[in-house]
């Protein structure tokens, strides 16, 4: 009889154990979605839009990779792979870590308890998933870490790069105008006109610079033009640049 009781009493705690390892994976899930989340606006805060910004963060902290194109955009920006290398170690962490706590919860129970907990950390899964969708925790959550961000000067002003989109099919170029070039005697409108999706963002004359020239500028010969637009547009200029 003494045994028989030594034995209920241990198997009794055997389920209350196998709670205490559900409990840090939900906090763990949670958590790594936070974390997600925060890289995202972190992310954002460098230039990129949000689609590509969660779709990096929750390829990275998942270790699923991204094409080429997109690690193109990460590799050549020193501040967002500062960003993606740490998720990417939090991400090994986090994922090591709910797999261990998990599989501990429904080891350390057996029999009956066994399902009492897969549904235990089904309906836990639920509720987290509730939470990550509430557009009002979630913005209020972004709101605060990108308030965070901006008081610790964390980030950095994206760059050039970055602002005019040159890795999405724009670009820059300097056009020199020769005499008897098209574009000579002309204005800054015609230009336009002549060159869909191309503008001249400024003008060289003479070691002086024409920020944003006026559209009744006169394009004169030896004008260094600094010109951004699509790239199908700018391949009109090649044989002149």
């Amino acid at each position: 009889m003494p045994r028989s009781g030594k034995r209920n009493r241990k198997n009794g705690r055997r389920p209350v154990k196998g709670l205490y390892y559900l409990f840090p994976t939900l906090l763990a899930i949670l958590v790594s979605l936070l974390v997600v989340r925060a890289a995202a606006i972190a992310l954002m805060m460098t230039g990129l839009d949000r689609r590509r910004a969660v779709f990096q963060a929750l390829s990275a902290f998942t270790g699923t990779g991204f094409t080429t194109r997109e690690a193109e955009s990460v590799i050549n920006h020193p501040q967002r792979r500062k960003i993606i290398s740490r998720l990417m170690i939090l991400g090994n962490a986090g994922i090591v870590a709910v797999m261990v706590t998990a599989t501990s919860s429904l080891v350390a129970v057996e029999g009956v308890q066994i399902p009492i907990n897969v549904i235990i950390l089904v309906a836990g899964l639920l509720v987290i998933y509730k939470i990550a969708t509430h557009r009002g925790f979630i913005k209020r959550w972004e709101q605060f870490i990108e308030d965070k961000l901006v008081k610790s000067r964390a980030m950095e002003e994206a760059p050039v790069e970055d602002l005019l989109h040159l890795l999405e099919g724009h670009g820059l170029v300097k056009l020199i105008v020769q005499e008897g070039s098209a574009h000579e005697g002309k204005t800054v409108m015609d230009f336009r006109s002549a060159i869909k999706g191309a503008i001249i963002l400024g003008i060289e004359r003479e070691g002086q610079w024409l920020p944003v020239p006026r559209h009744r500028e006169v394009i004169q010969a030896g004008d260094r033009l600094v010109i951004y637009g699509r790239l199908t547009a700018l391949e009109t200029l090649r044989t002149e640049r």
